[in-house]
């Protein structure tokens, strides 16, 4: 049985594989995946990319971005915000800024390449990395537990903690969790941290700094695991009047009729990700007008006139998570549910 996902009249598997074969197009010689040629990338939605090209079949392009991040990982494990193409090692900054959400990402990446290859070489290669990345971001913890959001070198960090970040944070701390206990090398504090943050994420709401206009702050929770079963249920029911546009997809901001596709695909996977494959399933299809020849996705779309905003932009990342979408309502790959069920509650 193939390992692409397929599902016929949403995303075929030789569309799956002709977006895989963007994104390797974008990759440089360095190994970084770029938002769009000469554009500029950042860890998170670059791991994003290599992710689906994993589900794609690609996983020599997959393994060398990850090569990438490891040979311009910060000393103290971190990893700044925006990189730009420059030659070689792809390691010349954009902006400085260190965000947590973004450094943790490295977890999520390598335990889904380990689940899709099986490479014990790859994550024994890589957990020194994963290690790093991820003491430091608890490294800039609140009393409470939460982690601050980011912080510029030499500077005094933010004081205020994100939900999207947070339920993301607490997802890739659980499958660092897991990626030690493959190398031997347990870490059930990251565990212990990871529940800590979903109980603030599930009952204290005012913890983090208001971004109830975006629509990550709606999903991302679900998406994550952080809150589950019945009142993830809920919390989507509750947030659909406010931003999804019926056939067209999910707004970027609740304000905007501009509906982007990486949002309306994330989404999908929130709905995948409590056993609603039809809404999941839907969801995905109203990607489909913000696909192009070459299997890229535009960015996204100001309806009613379907104006493309960003003007032409064709992002990776986008293509990225219409891949991962595809894969956890297929349940094709080996890593498929990443982001179904919170397997990681149960199985670390």
């Amino acid at each position: 049985m193939s390992t692409v996902p397929d599902l016929p009249g949403v995303l075929s598997a030789d569309e799956v594989i002709q977006s895989g074969e963007h994104l390797a197009s974008l990759q440089t010689a360095s190994g970084m995946i770029p938002w769009f040629p000469g554009g500029h990338s950042d860890p998170w939605n670059h791991i994003e990319s290599a992710m689906a090209l994993d589900v794609a079949g690609f996983h020599v392009e997959a393994e060398r971005a990850y090569e990438w991040l490891a040979d311009i990982q910060r000393p103290d494990g971190s990893w700044h915000n925006y990189y730009v193409p420059d030659g070689d090692r792809d390691d010349t900054i954009e902006e400085t800024k260190l965000d947590t959400n973004v450094c943790a990402y490295i977890a999520t990446g390598v335990w889904h390449h380990w689940r899709s290859t099986s490479d014990r070489g790859f994550v024994d290669n890589m957990w020194p990395n994963v290690e790093r990345a991820l003491d430091w971001v608890l490294s800039l913890r609140r009393p409470d537990g939460l982690v601050l959001w980011a912080v510029e070198p030499e500077a005094h960090p933010w004081d205020y903690a994100l939900l999207t970040g947070s339920a993301s944070i607490q997802h890739a701390l659980r499958c660092g969790a897991a990626v030690g206990m493959a190398t031997g090398s347990p870490r059930p504090d990251w565990v212990e941290a990871a529940d800590v943050m979903c109980t603030l994420i599930g009952h204290a709401p005012l913890s983090f700094q208001p971004k109830t206009r975006w629509a990550m702050d709606w999903y991302y929770p679900v998406l994550t695991g952080a809150i589950a079963n019945e009142p993830a249920k809920q919390r989507l029911a509750e947030g659909w009047p406010t931003f999804a546009m019926d056939g067209l997809g999910i707004r970027c901001v609740y304000d905007e009729p501009w509906v982007t596709a990486s949002e309306t695909a994330e989404a999908s996977l929130s709905y995948a990700a409590i056993g609603d494959i039809r809404a999941a399933t839907e969801l995905l299809a109203w990607t489909r007008p913000h696909r192009v020849d070459n299997g890229a996705y535009l960015t996204g779309l100001v309806h009613p006139d379907r104006i493309v905003f960003p003007a032409d932009e064709h992002s990776s990342y986008t293509a990225a998570a219409v891949i991962l979408a595809a894969d956890a309502i297929a349940g094709a790959s080996p890593a498929s549910d990443m982001f179904v069920a919170a397997h990681l509650r149960t199985s670390v």
